[in-house]
Formats: C-alpha cells, structure tokens, sequence
C-alpha cells in the first residue's frame, strides 16, 4: 500500500472542502452585501428627490398688496432678539390673484383655499427674500403631508382659513416622538404637559414663538390659520439657505422634518401639483 500517496489524495480531499467553503462564504457575504446596498438608496438617487421652483402668475394684475402687522406670536413674551427680522417687522403682504388660484386649484385637485395661502407666502417670500427661490409647489407639497392641507380626518379649511376641527398632533411625550414638555401653557395647543404640533402646518409651539407669522395682515399670528402658517414655514425653510439646487433645497425641507423619507415625500408631492399645473 502506498501510504504517501493515500495521505496525498487525503489532503487534496481538505484542501478542496476548505476552498470550497471559503467560496461559499465569499458568495454569502456578496448577496447580503447586495441586498443591503438594495435597501440603502444610493446618494444620487436622494439628491435627485428634490422640486426645483415653480414660477406662477399668481400676482393680480392690479391689486394692492396687504400691510402686515408686526407678528406677535402667543402670549408667552418672546425675547426680541430671538426672533427673525422677516417675522418681527411689519411686511407687505402680497396676494395671489384670485384667477390663478381657482384656474390652478381645479388642476392640481388642491383646496382652493389652502393653495391661495401657499401661493401668497410664496409671493411674498420671493419679495423679502429673492434669493432663496421657494416655490408654491413645495409649501403644498409640506401642506399636503403634513394635513392634506388642513382636511385631515375628514375636516376642512373655513373661509377665513383655519381647519373644522382644529388639529392636533399627538403628546410629544417621548414615546413616538422626541419629548418636548409644555412651552405654552396649551396656549396653542390645549396641552399645559406636553407640546403638540398644531394646525395645517403641524408648528410645535416653541417654533411657532419663534416663526410665527401675520400671512392675511389681521395683526395676529396664529398657527392654525393658513395664511399664518404657510409665511411662517416659507421664512424658516428659507432660513436654511437658497433652495434653487438639490442640495439646498431638500437642506430646507429637512430642517422642517428631520427625515429623508420625509423630504422625498415632499418632493414627490411638490413635483405633482407642479406637473398638474403646467398642463
């Protein structure tokens, strides 16, 4: 018998089951290497999600604009210097033209109530602050998400422009969200424990002490009024930065929801009402 050759034919036998095992496990780690980088969209895919200004003729032909009153914000005596100077000084506020609004909510299937307060902010933001390029589009986009523009579980805006019945998010409490204990006194929004954001645009408190906005020059700032909300949230996405580049754009729409799903939600709804509109 020839030992030397047995032991032979015996290691090339290992050999080939270690090698054998080390490709199976090369394959292993590449399928759950494929299949995580599947569910981690790539970078350029995230940039792409964005919606570049919508321009509008939404500026009457011949209409004053409206004076603001300076914003007072809720009774909770902000500091001056906390607050920004777009919101704190008195502004113009300039309308969208009626004709537009109803011409564009018929397209887009969004309240014409609702989309005259988005077009005015953008109208006017534009005015103040030219630089930043926020659109009509991407404010619906926000209202959308936020509360299918102040129709959330079956309500709607009334003339004057607040939701029937009001909304109110759910207690910041920590236990779905981050907690954020009472900064109002339920001023807003009823909770002297907790926070909760409230109206068409979902503004916690302590934000809206700081953002908020007079949109219809009634010389109040409330948040569940559209007008109010919609200037409000165009001032602090502007804060961010320009939002005429992918970058910038969804930078401003992540500072008002820390989530990418979130950004690309908006934008996803922003690029739709735009598309409608433009036929």
């Amino acid at each position: 018998m020839d030992l030397d050759a047995d032991r032979a034919r015996s290691w090339s036998s290992i050999l080939a089951a270690v090698a054998a095992l080390v490709f199976v496990g090369i394959a292993i780690a590449m399928i759950v290497s494929s299949q995580v980088a599947g569910r981690e969209r790539p970078l350029q895919d995230r940039v792409a999600a964005w919606a570049p200004t919508l321009e509008t003729d939404a500026v009457p032909a011949a209409g004053p604009a409206v004076e603001s009153a300076p914003s007072t914000g809720p009774p909770i005596g902000a500091e001056p210097d906390e607050a920004p100077a777009a919101a704190s000084s008195s502004a113009f506020i300039i309308p969208a033209d009626p004709a537009w609004a109803s011409r564009t909510a018929a397209a887009t299937g969004i309240p014409e109530r609702a989309l005259r307060a988005y077009a005015t902010a953008a109208l006017t933001v534009k005015a103040e602050q030219p630089a930043c390029g926020l659109g009509w589009n991407t404010l619906a986009g926000i209202g959308a998400i936020e509360s299918a523009h102040g129709t959330h579980s079956g309500g709607q805006l009334d003339a004057a422009g607040y939701p029937q019945p009001a909304i109110r998010g759910i207690p910041l409490d920590g236990t779905a969200s981050a907690a954020i204990a009472d900064t109002d006194g339920g001023v807003w929004d009823g909770d002297a424990v907790w926070d909760r954001a409230v109206g068409p645009l979902q503004f916690i408190p302590a934000t809206w002490e700081r953002w908020g906005a007079d949109g219809n020059g009634d010389g109040a700032a409330d948040p569940n009024q559209i007008d109010d909300a919609a200037l409000a949230a165009g001032r602090y996405l502007c804060a961010a930065g320009e939002m005429t580049s992918a970058p910038g754009w969804r930078r401003a729409i992540f500072s008002y929801n820390h989530l990418d799903s979130y950004v690309d939600d908006v934008a996803a709804a922003a690029n739709a009402y735009a598309a409608r509109a433009t036929g």
